[in-house]
């Protein structure tokens, strides 16, 4: 749980480092409000949330798909005759965290070709 906790907070970080950075970049061309915000630098904010969309999503359903598999091992080892029935809900669950991932990536294609 202490390591989930700490995946956690570097995810927060990492988003929250790179939504401040656009606007960072953006000033230190010099160019005006106008410039900033023409149509290119919008394509590029759309490819920028895109991306972390779709990274923060497969990293965090690649940690939750990684500890689901190993507390499930976990839970044969202590109990084999119990195993069909841990098998069928480890599938569920990983079922349940890969839509989790597919929705993100349709977000994804919504936010680059939609808005």
């Amino acid at each position: 749980m202490k390591i989930l906790k700490s995946i956690a907070a570097i995810l927060v970080a990492l988003t929250l480092m790179l939504s401040l950075c656009a606007p960072v970049f953006a000033a230190e061309t010099g160019a005006d409000v106008a410039e900033v915000e023409s149509e290119n630098t919008v394509r590029d904010y759309k490819a920028i949330a895109a991306a972390c969309i779709i990274g923060l999503a497969a990293a965090a359903g690649a940690i939750a798909m990684a500890l689901t598999i190993m507390k499930t091992i976990d839970g044969i080892a202590r109990q084999p005759e119990a195993s069909s029935n841990m098998r069928s809900a480890m599938m569920l669950g990983l079922v349940f965290i890969e839509t989790a991932i597919i929705y993100a990536l349709i977000v994804a294609i919504l936010v680059v070709f939609v808005l």
